[in-house]
């Protein structure tokens, strides 16, 4: 009853406090509209929705955010290194396709944005198939190397939350 009633539950507080915030008063008429707003907008576009992923492994997800905090970190370092002390001409750019393993939308999504977010790297296109990702490296001297890290440190854990 509560899953058809409030199919997004996280949503509808979320919408709830998001009109508050905007209205920037929390009067009763407020806080009432709110509410209702919060409990239509999800029940109209729940169809909309694809199904929910099943996570899977929690000390799998909690590693997955340490490691790519970590690689954020060394990343911004190696690129600051590049672009202060390497000289243009010397740099090895180049785009590598990643064969992917995953197959679910959200953990294809999650690598995506991974690798985008980490400095030196750029997701830039995605296969008609969804099989493989073309990745540009700013400085990548072993293109295999960089694939191979790719699937081991990020795809890997993907598979194991996701699949």
């Amino acid at each position: 009853m509560r899953a058809r009633l409030l199919p997004h539950p996280l949503l509808t507080l979320l919408l709830i406090l998001v009109f508050i915030f905007l209205m920037n008063e929390a009067t009763p008429g407020v806080v009432v509209l709110g509410i209702v707003l919060g409990i239509v907008i999800p029940l109209l576009t729940a169809p909309f929705w694809p199904g929910r992923p099943m996570l899977k492994a929690p000390l799998t997800i909690a590693s997955y955010v340490l490691i790519v905090l970590w690689d954020i970190v060394r990343s911004n370092i190696e690129v600051a290194g590049i672009i202060l002390f390497r000289p243009a001409d010397r740099l090895r750019t180049r785009y590598v396709t990643v064969p992917l393993d995953i197959v679910t939308p959200e953990a294809i999504a999650v690598l995506a944005g991974t690798i985008t977010m980490t400095p030196g790297t750029v997701s830039a296109d995605l296969s008609a198939d969804g099989r493989a990702l073309l990745v540009h490296c700013l400085d990548a001297g072993d293109p295999e190397g960089a694939v191979a890290a790719i699937k081991a440190r990020y795809e890997s854990r993907l598979k194991r939350i996701f699949e």
